[in-house]
């Protein structure tokens, strides 16, 4: 099936679904874009807030943590209320509070103004989902991997463009930026984001918690929900610790780094465009099995390339292919999970979320607390999360 072609879903208009998904893809690429653009600019907020860098690297902490306060709970109002409403007030939202970030003067006000910019921006990424799986049907997982492939390239290119920013500029255009990014993509969603089938049941907080309870309650549900929490902490781990690792452990330079950087992405954008050639011949459940059998591979021989302090090239060409299996199967568990809750996928999507984010913000603190001045910390809790997953995932034989 063409990517513009219709897929058999049930009770829903036709739709082009390549610029559908060309949207989507921009709406999901919020969270790396407020994530990584302003990474650069670290030091120079801190001094001219005057506080420590600390304080400032803990506003990606709280970011995630808005960010996954907003996911519990615009998760079930996207199932009641409508994705498109609830996709367009939560992108004016995050404008609102990116303008409102560069004009903080202090460190408090800025952490404030950024819990809001995530938890809003949850608003509008939570319906993805739901709405690829409306639009794709049992074809979920390429959907997904459609736009998973093309958000990709924010986290790529967002640690050089908040460079190139501050080269000409200072680091509150970074925040205008993201508003400028916001508002175009408000327009883009009110004029061609259709609007998808919901509930319309009232709200109140007995039906949030039937939803949660219903997507909680799923053992096969619950399992593969459980599948890509690990999935996504293996992933935080190596986010927060190969910068350290490439640049202080095998001390490459800044440019090398940003190209072994791309290159993982590449990786994953790979991994997800094989996904779509496979997934409608062989299913979800086939390719996550088997991803999964090599990300084992992968993670065992990384760990022992770093146990031997071998050079480089071995933790780079170990790392590339396991990067790849930890996005099938994150993809995969992910698909698994929405395609078993037709009238809940927004609750689905917040459960997914929160449990992600929420593992992830842990990659730090427990990378700190074994920290070394090798790769042998983040390789060994990379290898006990994939193994982790195939033992949830073969010893429950589902």
């Amino acid at each position: 099936m063409s990517i513009n072609q219709r897929p058999q879903a049930e009770n829903i208009q036709t739709v082009n679904l390549l610029p559908l998904l060309s949207l989507l893809a921009a709406v999901v690429a919020i969270t790396p874009l407020a994530i990584d653009l302003y990474l650069p600019a670290m030091l120079i907020i801190a001094d001219q807030l005057n506080t420590s860098i600390a304080r400032v690297q803990n506003t990606l902490s709280i970011y995630l943590a808005g960010y996954s306060l907003g996911l519990l709970v615009f998760g079930p109002l996207a199932d009641m209320i409508g994705r498109r409403r609830l996709a367009l007030a939560g992108i004016a939202g995050f404008v609102v509070f990116s303008v409102l970030l560069p004009m903080q003067s202090s460190i408090t006000g800025f952490m404030l103004c950024r819990a809001l910019q995530a938890f809003f921006g949850s608003a509008a990424t939570v319906i993805v989902p739901g709405t690829i799986r409306q639009f794709y049907g049992k074809d979920t997982a390429k959907g997904m991997s459609y736009v998973s492939m093309i958000m990709m390239l924010a986290p790529m290119l967002a640690p050089t463009l908040g460079s190139a920013i501050l080269l000409i500029s200072n680091w509150q255009w970074m925040f205008y930026l993201l508003a400028l990014y916001g508002i175009v993509l408000w327009f883009c969603a009110y004029f061609y984001l259709p609007e998808m089938e919901h509930t319309g049941r009232r709200i109140g907080i007995g039906q949030f918690l039937r939803n949660y309870l219903l997507v909680l309650g799923n053992h096969k549900a619950r399992n593969n929900i459980l599948c890509s929490m690990l999935a996504a902490f293996a992933f935080f781990c190596y986010l927060t610790a190969i910068p350290a690792v490439y640049l202080g452990v095998y001390q490459v330079s800044e440019m090398t780094f940003s190209l072994l950087f791309a290159a993982n992405v590449l990786a994953l954008m790979l991994a997800q465009f094989t996904n779509t050639r496979l997934v409608s011949r062989k299913g979800s459940a086939w390719i996550m099995k088997r991803a999964i059998v090599l990300a084992v591979l992968f993670a065992g021989l990384l760990l022992l390339v770093n146990w031997l302090a071998a050079p480089l090239i071995f933790t780079v060409l170990t790392l590339l292919p396991l990067m790849s299996c930890l996005s099938l199967i994150a993809v995969s568990a992910d698909s698994l999970t929405l395609i078993r809750f037709s009238e809940q996928t927004g609750t689905a999507t917040a459960v997914i979320g929160t449990a992600k984010f929420g593992i992830g913000s842990l990659a730090g603190p427990i990378l700190s607390l074994f920290a070394t001045n090798t790769a042998v910390p983040f390789t060994s809790l990379m290898f006990i999360s994939v193994v982790l997953i195939a033992t949830l995932k073969f010893s429950n034989n589902k």
